[in-house]
Order: C-alpha cells, then structure tokens, then sequence
C-alpha cells in the first residue's frame, strides 16, 4: 500500500480492489493462533481486511491507520463493528495494553529515517506486555524487487467493485541510501490520472535484527517467505519477522 492509496477515496477503492485475502493473511493468521493473545494491535490497519478477520476468530482488535479514508472503508466492511478503530500512530495507543502487534503490507518500510523507525518499534514494544509478540513483513532488499518497479513491467488492469477499469503501473524516480522514491500511477476511464507517491526504506535482515534487540525485542524467527521459507530461499523476496518483548 503507497501512502497515495489510504488518503484518497478512489486509491483506496483501488487498493481494495487489487488486494483481496492472500497467503500473507494466511501466514499472520496462523502464527496469531500459535500463541494466546486476546488483545492484538492491527498498527497501519489500511482497510481492514486482517483486523476484521482477527477480529472474526475471537481477538480483542484495535486497528490503527494514519488516514480517515482507509479506515471509513474499513468501518464500512461486515464485521467491522468486533474491531476498535483509531485514527493515529502508535503513540496513540496505552501502554501494555496488547499481547500481540501486527505491521503487516510492509508498512514498516514506510518508516523511512532510522529515528522514526527506532521510535515507532519503541512505540509498539510500550503497547506490548512483556512477552507479547511484534509480527511484521519487510521486502529483503537482496532481492532487488524495485528494479521490476516500472512503467512495463508492472503495469496492470484492476476492476474495481463496480466494474470500472484502471490501469495502474509503478514507476521508481529514486534509489539511495536502501531508500527507493517512487509513484503509483492510475489512470481512470476519461483520461484523469491519480498519483501516489512514497518514500520505501530497504533494510538488512541484519539491520531489522539490530533495530528490534535496541528497542527492547528479542527476535524468535525470520522466514524469506510465506511457506516460512528460510531468508533468500523464496521467490518472494521477504523478511518476514516474529520478535518478543523482553520482559
């Protein structure tokens, strides 16, 4: 999900339309129920597909999202009446309050600068009790995948709820730094075309591990892909982290 995509109402539909349930929902599901956790914490919630189904199992959900126009879709989808929706950050969230947090759609790539990054881990590991788990998904840099980011290779048609087509394609203006620049472009029938722009950070395995045991986490596992595939072994090109709060 662009930062574009959860602040405009026609990007969000869009996102909607061209990310239904998928094997990622399936990985975070399945190692929500390997451990007792009532109380999860859905952090950059976009629209609620993961939180509405944790929800749906029995959780005690709070999904958190930056941008009103995701989360009135999410209100707006069945069964989103069992989550607990907050417009914010995860300061915005009391401390100790969840046995399980979730950064799930690579949003934790949309932590840029590594103060940012550092303060948000410290963020969820406050709303963690002790031992609770940070589960989140970060693309492996090693695996290059903003080189397939462009005008060709990634251009697509997505249909939307009500059978409208837009062509959508990603072009990357800037790499630097484990930094990648780029726009999401969708073109509505008529010709107008909306934009979303965002600011990716690329890190290490090693980097991720050495961020978390900062912030006060210990790392349990780190799978390259949701068949829980050892780093660097999967065509997914994942890094995909559980991490428990020292007590």
């Amino acid at each position: 999900m662009w930062h574009g995509e959860i602040r405009h109402p026609r990007l969000v539909e869009v996102y909607d339309a061209e990310c239904p349930w998928g094997w990622d929902d399936d990985f975070f599901m399945a190692v929500l129920a390997e451990h007792t956790a009532p109380r999860v914490l859905d952090l950059g919630c976009g629209t609620g597909r993961l939180a509405i189904a944790m929800a749906a199992a029995g959780h005690a959900v709070t999904g958190v999202g930056p941008a009103g126009p995701a989360l009135e879709a999410a209100r707006r989808k069945p069964g989103a009446d069992l989550v607990e929706w907050v417009e914010g950050a995860a300061g915005s969230v009391p401390a100790g309050a969840f046995d399980a947090a979730f950064l799930t759609g690579h949003v934790a790539q949309f932590s840029v600068g590594d103060q940012e990054w550092a303060e948000l881990l410290r963020a969820v590991r406050r709303a963690l009790v002790a031992e609770g788990r940070l589960i989140f998904d970060s693309r492996d840099p090693a695996a290059g995948i903003w080189e397939r980011w462009n005008p060709v290779e990634s251009r697509r048609d997505i249909v939307l709820g009500d059978g409208t087509v837009v062509e959508a394609w990603v072009e990357v203006t800037a790499v630097s730094g484990g930094v990648v620049e780029l726009t999401e472009h969708c073109l509505l029938p008529g010709g107008e075309t909306l934009t979303g722009p965002a600011r990716l950070r690329f890190r290490t395995e090693a980097e991720l591990r050495q961020s978390l045991d900062a912030a006060g986490f210990r790392v349990d596992r780190v799978y390259g892909g949701w068949g829980r595939e050892p780093v660097g072994s999967s065509g997914d090109g994942e890094l995909i982290v559980i991490a428990v709060a020292d007590s």
